[in-house]
């Protein structure tokens, strides 16, 4: 099982005019809407890492029709204007959510060590976004809401260190029953730490999802796995073998070399869409037909 890309050369690269673009664009939330594409991607002035200097995070937006060209603002639509964002916000993933749209991501403050929290934003129309601040204090990344709640609550993954966890909610404020979903494998291609790719979508068979690993030469890599439906802390299913990983000259060669990495995968028509960012410098889009969705081992 793996991804098909829809094309060999990144479908969003940096522009050198705009200061906010000009070295790197990725890690991109998308979701369907109004018949077309919608994409929220992270960018940074300078390479992102940080011995290319105090790179500054902010989130740009475009659209598309057909997930290869796409129209994009000139400026962000949510800059490191706020006490937790001094350095920015990374890494966003955004689901339609009873009727509205919910955006977490990573506030990274940089004020201490391990300053990077999980806070969410909601908006009507994708552009304009209220932010409701921190919603887990804790240093922690990787997280995503459900689609849809799961027994009348709100649902969410997030990642502490190397596991991937999951917790719910009543208020979307108040976050308990934090439980362990998954780890990473000894001597794997993900042997190292893991997390979520984009949010999971829900397909016959359960919630698939997509996640990334990382190895010991902190190489990233994309792999899938089936949760259990009405209990998503339950894996299914755990594909041993990555779905996709760095293979083309731009995702092999960036700031950070031999990354795959994803915030947003997108059921439409009977496929799963995963947009990814490759090296942390460019964007590239890759699909899987719900066809060809077979698990070769179970967890």
């Amino acid at each position: 099982m793996r991804l098909i890309r829809m094309t060999d050369v990144p479908v969003l690269k940096p522009i050198e005019e705009h200061s906010w673009e000009k070295a790197a664009v990725f890690n991109a939330a998308a979701v369907y809407h109004n018949d077309q594409f919608h994409m929220i991607y992270r960018a940074t002035d300078l390479g992102g890492n940080e011995k290319y200097g105090p790179y500054i995070n902010t989130l740009g937006y475009a659209t598309s029709k057909d997930l290869i060209h796409w129209e994009r603002r000139t400026e962000p639509i949510l800059k490191n204007d706020v006490q937790q964002e001094l350095r920015g916000p990374e890494d966003p993933r955004i689901v339609e959510l009873e009727g509205k749209f919910y955006m977490t991501y990573t506030g990274f403050g940089n004020r201490f060590p391990d300053d990077f929290r999980i806070c969410l934003a909601s908006s009507n129309d994708l552009i304009y976004w209220k932010r409701h601040g921190v919603v887990l204090d804790e240093p922690n990344k990787n997280a995503s809401l459900f689609p849809e709640k799961i027994n009348g609550r709100y649902c969410m993954f997030h990642r502490r260190h190397p596991d991937i966890w999951i917790c719910f909610s009543d208020d979307l404020e108040h976050w308990g029953n934090h439980k362990k979903v998954m780890s990473p494998i000894p001597d794997s291609w993900n042997q190292t730490r893991i997390g979520i790719a984009g949010p999971p979508v829900k397909i016959n068979d359960g919630w698939f999802l997509i996640f990334h690993g990382v190895d010991e030469k902190n190489h990233y890599r994309l792999g899938a796995a089936l949760l259990d439906y009405e209990d998503p802390s339950k894996v299914l299913a755990r594909q041993t073998e990555p779905i996709i990983e760095p293979e083309l000259d731009w995702e092999i060669n960036g700031f950070i070399p031999s990354v795959i990495f994803s915030c947003a995968t997108i059921l439409k028509d009977d496929r799963i869409y995963c947009i990814y960012a490759g090296a942390d410098t460019v964007i590239g889009v890759a699909y899987i037909d719900l066809q060809d969705l077979v698990f070769s081992n179970n967890s």
